[in-house]
């Protein structure tokens, strides 16, 4: 169980990024530039210590790339990227790293926004 996030724009379709990934809790064979990420609900404890209003990551829901930028640097800064040798471990580096492919999709469409299933 987790949490499927996509980028979208207005018309609520998966935006497609210049930077290919291949993390997540689904593995993406040979990567993809589909701004989707599954992040597993087990960094949800860390989420709830760097996002307002006690909201965890649903504090990013259709919040747009720009207005998100600011909070996503503090919180990838806060957690760092150093990534655990498993996924699933609910490591701050793990977490962070998650947050840290979000913050470049801001980036890189400050007019799209978050979605999350």
């Amino acid at each position: 169980m987790g949490n499927d996030v996509h980028f979208v724009d207005d018309s609520g379709s998966v935006l497609v990024s210049k930077n290919k990934i291949a993390e997540g809790g689904t593995f993406v064979a040979n990567g993809t530039n589909d701004c989707e990420l599954s992040i597993t609900y087990n960094y949800s404890p860390l989420y709830y210590e760097v996002f307002p209003d006690d909201e965890g990551l649903r504090w990013l829901e259709t919040k747009r790339g720009n207005e998100s930028t600011p909070i996503l640097e503090k919180a990838v800064e806060r957690l760092g990227t150093k990534r655990d040798s498993s996924y699933w471990n609910a490591t701050e580096g793990n977490a962070g790293f998650s947050l840290s492919i979000l913050l470049g999709w801001a980036k890189e469409f400050p007019n799209g926004r978050f979605a999350i299933y």
